[in-house]
């Protein structure tokens, strides 16, 4: 450190204060970073290393980006794990006597982006905390782009499974918990929270959970004495949570973060529970296959024109209603916007030219919100009276709420359109953000320097005539301020009250004393303007700053109408209707059809289909039939209807009644876990049994080809019982399960509950074709050798299959008669029958092949016969 400039060791000093991340060091235009932080951010935003003077003999590794162009360099680095500290100068360099004076305004990690530049429009972007224990575990999660915050717990011992799921719903960017989520491999099993998501996950130190601090923090946010309003008292797994998130962001923010205003407390019931597992099957969000957008049932759904609105109707994607009056108030709403579809499209066409008034909010919040923010503020304002007038004309009840807490905000509106200019610049500290006439000071000012800045426009013109120089040229930079620039060629024109500034390879830079003078007077007069318009900006936003609670509200309320819009829309152009949604255990769809599925197939000629579940006869649906015919499709579109019917839209069906399902469980496809060290079948168990010990009798189960993944009989013995047990422990539960083992269909009257359906298919000239109808009853064969026909296996190895499938269905035969007789004749030994005839008549019955009425002739002739002995 004695060795090192001046700068260096004011880069060490605050370097050592952030050893875990990249610390951007402003100087001048560029941030800078220095040493390992050099060699490590060249090679990953591909950069150039160079290096710099530090003091030492060997130089300092230097590499460094614009600082007008950060966002991009930082986004990549956030994106690779990366905590960013944003060192900036904290005073004015000219008025600096030594060292600028510099310090770190705030952290950037995963979690806590707030640049429109590095956000997804129609994502959220949370920061999880999370707070666990042997007793049960807190979640508190929040986006300060938008202001959000919610919270939950969870007092269970065994909750790991649930957290795990949620995680999955909420989808974070970054994580922070406590030791003992990262330590107790005891209660994870081969379960680790950094493998159930994508989030960059931090362990936080003990002082972020101390009850005291935690509370204290949550307390001096939110202004208030106690957190009894808040519905939580001080010693809960929640305040924990909730308070780690807080100290967290205020240490990365360096922000009081007032948009952050409101704690929604939800309990784990409160909407419909998506496992991972049914998010992934179901294909909600994303396809299983290549992890699009494009094939999912959002996209589908998704014609909203504000990016609140596509955030907000993933939101109810993930969180369907379980409460009849919710459900309801959406189903009227989509009703009234589906009926009226030229009230409808106006409000789309006004939606359109709604800016992101949820982000927008939550930067003036920050103070980062610059002059165009505010102008797409007020644009967005504009529009709010007419989407009003709108709703007035529908009648809703849903909408009635919406229309009374959309407010347009006059005041403000009016605030920005007197006082920022229509195109503001991009940046709040170098003017032309002020309209005239709205400060007196300031137009003096402006007033004060234009004969100024009209000279020195003049002066090129002017010193051209004066000398005959015609390639004279005035110039400004940063660096010397204004300048004449001469080529050489006409050197020997320059006047001798020309003063040399600096010389270059082709040309010389000249100034004079009255050139200096009026520039003197001009860049005072602007770095006056420039300050005053940036405290006069500052003021406008804090004044903005105090409807940020208002502004929310009505944020909120469009996010929610432009979803509900997007229904409209959709179940009208799809042909969609409004399901009949009440609390009975029925679910009866006629003709219903796969939202996704139906748009692929080019012809249109999607096979609808009726589902009828939840009657003592038929609410276990047993479906077999071979690969292809469609099975998967019938029982995903079934579990699709319904969560689309619970997030209040209308379903793709000629009719459909839903009675509530409290969950949807999926367990479908074949998936393994190698890192964790479980195969494809552990896992396929593991998922089942989270379903069995979650299930209720008011959920809805799909399970597709139970016990594949082990030997035919393991699987059939496990899928036997999996049906029996669900039948009997769960008995009015609602589930639709495929299988390959059509030996299960003989559990039709059997077991209460359980009906076999089947996908028909015709045969012709040995090639199957697939009708993709739904029948009654079980299907014969799985066809498996045809489908691999299709799939285009080798022709000789079909043959060969063909062969190998009678000769193994011998031999089974063949065992099983065997079998059969061996155990018959076994049973006979154990009745001590000392009559040698009867014994052989006994052991000459073929049992196998003799009829009812057969048997009961020889039952008799037998009786007759143990009673003459």
């Amino acid at each position: 450190m004695k060795n090192l400039t001046p700068m260096m060791k004011q880069y060490f000093e605050i370097k050592e204060k952030h050893k875990d991340c990249i610390l951007f060091f402003r100087l001048g235009d560029f941030y800078e970073m220095f040493f390992d932080d050099a060699i490590t951010a060249s090679k990953e935003l591909e950069i150039t290393l160079t290096g710099r003077d530090c003091g030492q003999e060997e130089r300092a590794p230097m590499c460094g980006v614009p600082h007008h162009s950060a966002d991009n360099y930082i986004a990549k680095l956030i994106n690779r794990g990366y905590k960013v500290a944003i060192c900036e100068q904290t005073e004015d360099p000219s008025q600096s006597k030594g060292i600028v004076k510099r310090d770190v305004i705030k952290i950037v990690t995963p979690g806590t982006v707030i640049s429109p530049n590095m956000l997804r429009e129609k994502d959220n972007n949370y920061l999880l905390s999370i707070f666990g224990d042997e007793e049960g575990v807190g979640l508190a999660y929040a986006d300060i782009s938008t202001g959000e915050l919610k919270a939950t717990f969870m007092l269970e011992k065994k909750y790991l499974s649930r957290l795990l799921n949620e995680i999955a719903r909420i989808k974070p960017s970054e994580i922070i918990m406590n030791d003992y989520l990262n330590y107790n491999k005891e209660e994870k099993d081969s379960d680790d929270i950094s493998y159930a998501s994508d989030a960059f996950v931090n362990t936080l130190k003990d002082y972020y959970y101390k009850e005291e601090s935690a509370a204290a923090c949550i307390m001096s946010h939110f202004k208030v004495k106690a957190l009894k309003g808040f519905g939580m008292d001080e010693s809960t797994h929640i305040v924990k949570a909730i308070g780690a998130l807080l100290t967290y962001l205020s240490e990365t923010q360096n922000n009081t973060l007032l948009h952050l205003n409101r704690i929604s407390l939800y309990d784990y019931g409160d909407h419909m529970s998506l496992d991972k597992a049914t998010l992934k099957n179901l294909e909600l969000m994303e396809t299983v296959s290549d992890k699009r957008t494009e094939g999912s049932l959002l996209s589908v759904l998704d014609k909203t024109c504000t990016a609140m609105g596509g955030r907000k109707l993933k939101q109810w994607l993930k969180e369907p209603l379980n409460t009849l009056e919710g459900i309801r108030l959406r189903l009227d709403a989509v009703e009234a916007l589906f009926e009226n579809s030229m009230i409808r499209n106006n409000i789309k066409e006004s939606l359109k030219k709604v800016y992101d008034l949820e982000r927008l909010s939550g930067r003036i919040a920050c103070k980062t919100a610059n002059g165009r923010d505010l102008v797409a503020l007020k644009n967005s304002l504009e529009v709010l009276p007419d989407i009003r007038s709108d709703l007035e004309i529908i009648k809703a009840d849903l909408l009635g709420n919406l229309l009374k807490t959309i407010d347009p905000l006059e005041d403000v509106c009016q605030l920005i359109s007197d006082a920022i200019v229509e195109d503001p610049s991009y940046t709040i500290k170098e003017g032309g953000l002020i309209k005239k006439g709205y400060n007196n000071e300031l137009d003096e000012l402006k007033s004060s320097i234009s004969k100024g800045q009209q000279w020195i426009a003049n002066l090129e013109n002017t010193e051209r005539e004066n000398t005959g120089i015609k390639s004279l040229k005035v110039r400004f930079n940063k660096v010397f301020g204004y300048y004449i620039e001469v080529t050489k060629s006409y050197y020997h024109l320059v006047p001798e009250n020309y003063i040399r500034k600096q010389t270059l390879t082709n040309c010389e830079r000249f100034i004079t004393p009255e050139l200096k003078d009026v520039e003197t007077k001009v860049l005072n007069a602007e770095a006056k303007i420039n300050q005053l318009e940036y405290e006069i900006f500052s003021d406008i936003r804090d004044k903005i700053e105090a409807c940020i609670k208002t502004i929310q509200r009505t944020a909120e309320s469009i996010a929610n109408l432009d979803v509900l819009v997007s229904y409209g829309e959709v179940s009208e152009k799809l042909n969609y209707v409004k399901p009949k949604v009440n609390t009975s255990n029925i679910i009866s769809i006629v003709k219903g059809r796969h939202p996704v599925v139906e748009l692929s197939i080019k012809n249109g000629m999607f096979i609808s289909n009726d589902t009828y579940i939840g009657s003592d006869s038929d609410s276990f649906l047993l479906i077999t039939g071979p690969n292809m015919s469609g099975k998967s499709t019938y029982m995903r579109q079934t579990a699709i209807i319904v969560l689309m019917a619970q997030i209040g839209c209308f379903v793709p069906a000629e009719n459909a009644e839903i009675g509530i399902v409290d969950r949807i469980f999926t367990r479908i496809g074949a998936s393994d876990n190698l890192s964790q060290g479980q195969s494809t079948f552990l896992v396929e168990m593991s998922e089942l049994a989270y379903i069995l010990n979650n299930a209720t009798e008011k959920s809805l189960v799909i399970l597709d080809e139970i016990g594949r993944g082990t030997s035919t009989y393991d699987g059939l013995s496990i899928a036997w019982a999996v049906v029996e047990y669900m039948c009997s422990h769960l008995k009015k539960i609602k589930a639709l399960f495929a299988t390959h083992y059509h030996e299960l269909t003989q559990l039709e009257g059997l077991i209460s509950g359980v009906k076999n359906l089947n996908i028909d298919v015709k045969e012709k000239d040995n090639e199957i074709i697939f009708l993709h109808k739904i029948m009654e009853g079980c299907a014969s064969q799985s066809y498996g050798i045809q489908v691999a026909r299709l799939a285009g296996v080798p022709e000789e190895l079909l043959v060969n299959a063909s062969k190998k499938l009678i000769e193994l269905e011998k031999q089974s035969e063949d065992t099983h008669c065997s079998n059969r007789q061996k155990e018959f004749e076994e049973q006979i030994s154990l009745f001590d029958i000392k009559n040698k005839k009867l014994v052989d008549r006994l052991k000459s019955i073929d049992i196998l092949n003799i009829t009812p009425v057969q048997a009961l002739n020889i039952l008799e002739e037998l009786m007759h016969e143990a009673e003459e002995v």
